[in-house]
């Protein structure tokens, strides 16, 4: 079996064996993977998989069933989108069975493959760890990224009001078809922010750079829920600001949850979300799709910023 592997920076297309199926497991034939960012920092060697995950590249792929172990109640044949904690980039995947979901009714499998990872983490920091209520006010930093674009139809979908910091006017644009209210340009003046807050939850990716303006920003028992560290790992807090505002800072990342904690989640996903799609009120936001012999200009492209959604990668096209 050939699976994607990052090879001192670089993606390249490897032999790796192949893995048991277990009890509770399926096997499944990937026709396409998503790119999240998370793929990015393991092709560079600095964001290694969790013990026992495999090696090979990929948080969330689509494709179909080949092999069902015992105990789980999936037919070979069936179609499925899989949360991972690796491995999506591969000619095939063994993975939990609870770690997979029906491809959403109207999706082709290549808009399934981007589907997992970026919805599964707009609801669990939003709506669980951020516990948003009808109404209350979101900020998305990165909006335009695959995370900030789920969340933005999230949001419009369950009533909560949202704006974005994003790196350009082409970007804000993407951001407000999709359902936000305005936002800010990244370099410019994020302090005109403060004119649409404050705000009850920050979704944040970037970290240190934006500490300082999130505290400013968030209004008492405000969430800041913080999922990345694009602006750095430092940053000075004034803790008078925590203190009077009230303020939950949550660190949150997915990767390394425990099978049961993933395998829960995306049952919400499925009883939450997964009737959106059907209803039209979700779309995978797919910019651009690349074949797996051009995985290193993928990664490339979304390495320069520039993306407004997801990119894929095309395992088996046959499939499609």
């Amino acid at each position: 079996m050939k699976a994607l592997q990052g090879v001192e920076g670089q993606a390249q297309w490897l032999e790796q064996p192949a893995q048991a199926c277990d009890a509770g497991q399926i096997r499944v034939k990937v026709a396409a993977a998503g790119l999240n960012r998370a793929d990015l920092l393991q092709r560079a060697g600095l964001y290694p998989p969790p013990p026992g995950a495999s090696q090979a590249l990929g948080l969330e792929c689509s494709g179909v069933i080949v092999e069902v172990g015992a105990g789980s109640a999936w037919q070979v044949g069936d179609r499925v989108c899989c949360l991972l904690a690796g491995g999506g980039m591969a000619e095939e995947v063994v993975l939990d069975a609870r770690h997979a979901l029906p491809v959403p009714e109207g999706l082709s499998l290549v808009e399934a493959a981007v589907v997992p990872e970026v919805y599964a983490t707009a609801l669990l920091n939003l709506f669980q760890l951020g516990a948003l209520r009808p109404g209350e006010k979101v900020l998305l930093h990165a909006g335009a990224s695959g995370v900030g674009s789920a969340a933005i139809q999230l949001c419009k979908a369950f009533g909560n009001p949202c704006w974005v910091s994003v790196g350009s006017p082409e970007r804000l644009a993407y951001c407000e078809a999709l359902g936000a209210q305005g936002g800010a340009l990244r370099g410019e003046d994020l302090q005109a922010l403060r004119d649409f807050g404050p705000f009850d939850v920050i979704l944040d990716p970037v970290g240190g750079d934006y500490a300082a303006l999130n505290l400013e920003l968030l209004a008492r028992d405000g969430r800041w829920i913080n999922i990345g560290l694009m602006g750095g790992r430092e940053a000075r807090l004034d803790l008078a600001q925590v203190l009077g505002k009230r303020i939950q800072l949550i660190g949150s990342t997915l990767r390394n949850r425990d099978d049961q904690f993933k395998a829960d989640l995306l049952r919400d996903l499925q009883q939450q979300v997964w009737p959106l799609f059907a209803e039209g009120r979700l779309k995978p936001q797919l910019e651009r799709s690349f074949a797996i012999k051009d995985s290193e200009a993928a990664f490339e492209t979304l390495a320069g910023n520039q993306v407004a959604g997801k990119l894929a990668l095309l395992i088996e096209p046959s499939l499609l």
